[in-house]
């Protein structure tokens, strides 16, 4: 009765996400083995034979996903209203800012706006979601692999977004686990590419999202309830078996209702037709991709008749990282995908290897939107409990 008394005063969303719990419809971490989430692939193959019937599942999919999210009661806007750009870097052949979107009034989307020092028409925007590596000097967006990833995209001529999840780096609002983080990450996802679209020098017709780990998690969720995002590379993510170690990967019924259960494999497969490249290794839960995961996502592309547009690299002795090998491959697939020239100083031709190198790594402090001479707004929520009764009770109808 206790329990029954506590729920009834949550808000609706809150009371599926406990309600979900209580159930068993939360799948999280290593919720199947390698050898059973092999079988449900088996199972799931068996619910479709074509793209006709695939299209019948994937509303399913993707119906689970915006009710056990609660995406649909989220507003149905694509206005940012307030955008704050400062700190201008000017580096070689790029220029790195700091910046805040605000996401819904007094909740601010923290970040770094990386983008070429001049391009011919409009540029490709780019979406960088970080994972969970939290290490003093080795965090989030201000990661080295993630510095160089987004420099070297805008060397391109790419403009590039790297954000904090929540509860990272500068998105002290909140803790990062707490009920709702996965439905606060994947708007915060959507209001940077409500930004992005807006801004003139960006082509809505090129729009990427990449990230590892959990952010390869965000990249495959937004690219699922986003028609926006054209193209989606998702790192060291995409397993059969493995649903996300963190609430905001897996904390709410996203997977499996009453009426459904899917996993990761078939969230990734949301993206079809639109082209995806897969980056996975042998030092984690994508070890088995090749044989396992890939089959399944290439037998979707290939009802829709556009197999090669699915790409796949697999690094057998690597571990699970954004690292260098995986980075070429995302600046192969994206200069390919988006018409981008490899020029000769993006890449010595006698080493064959990209010139990463010529980026230079910014100190964490210069890269805050929010420092000791800029403070966050006065009127910015804070805490758990002020962020989630305004954001369901006041900004979600």
């Amino acid at each position: 009765m206790k329990l029954i008394t506590k729920l009834v005063i949550l808000s609706p969303l809150l009371l599926l996400v406990a309600l979900s719990f209580a159930q068993g419809n939360l799948c999280q971490g290593a919720h199947w083995t390698d050898e059973e989430g092999s079988q449900m692939m088996h199972l799931f193959s068996e619910k479709w034979d074509d793209k006709a019937s695939w299209e019948n599942r994937s509303s399913i999919i993707k119906q689970g996903i915006v009710t056990g999210l609660g995406w649909d009661k989220v507003p149905d806007l694509n206005q940012v209203d307030r955008v704050t750009i400062r700190g201008t870097k000017e580096m070689d052949g790029y220029v790195v800012e700091n910046i805040a979107i605000e996401s819904f009034p007094g909740f601010f989307v923290t970040g770094n706006l990386y983008r070429p020092i001049a391009s011919e028409g409009k540029s490709p925007g780019i979406l960088c979601p970080h994972g969970h590596w939290s290490q003093p000097g080795d965090v989030g967006r201000f990661r080295a692999d993630m510095q160089i990833r987004c420099a070297m995209l805008a060397r391109m001529g790419c403009v590039v977004i790297a954000y904090d999840m929540v509860g990272y780096g500068e998105s002290t609002q909140i803790d990062h686990k707490m009920p709702i983080a996965l439905l606060l990450q994947t708007w915060n996802s959507k209001r940077v590419v409500d930004y992005l679209v807006s801004r003139p020098d960006v082509d809505t017709d090129r729009i990427a999202i990449t990230g590892a780990s959990g952010g390869g998690t965000q990249t495959f969720i937004s690219t699922a309830l986003d028609d926006r995002i054209d193209v989606s590379i998702p790192a060291v993510m995409v397993s059969a078996h493995f649903f996300g170690g963190c609430v905001c990967e897996s904390g709410m019924p996203i997977h499996k209702s009453n009426k459904h259960q899917t996993n990761n494999v078939e969230i990734a497969a949301l993206a079809a037709p639109r082209p995806m490249l897969i980056l996975s290794d042998g030092g984690d839960w994508t070890a088995n991709n090749p044989i396992v995961e890939i089959p399944y996502l290439r037998r979707v592309y290939k009802a829709y008749g556009v197999e090669p547009r699915l790409h796949h690299v697999h690094f057998p002795l690597e571990r699970h990282d954004y690292g260098r090998h995986k980075r070429a491959a995302l600046y192969n697939f994206l200069g390919n995908e988006f018409d981008l020239p490899i020029s000769r100083d993006l890449y010595d031709h006698q080493e064959n290897r990209f010139n990463e190198h010529l980026v230079t790594i910014q100190e964490e402090q210069s890269l805050y939107v929010f420092d000791g001479e800029h403070s966050r707004p006065s009127e910015a929520l804070l805490g758990n409990e002020a962020v989630t009764k305004y954001f369901l009770e006041d900004y979600c109808r």
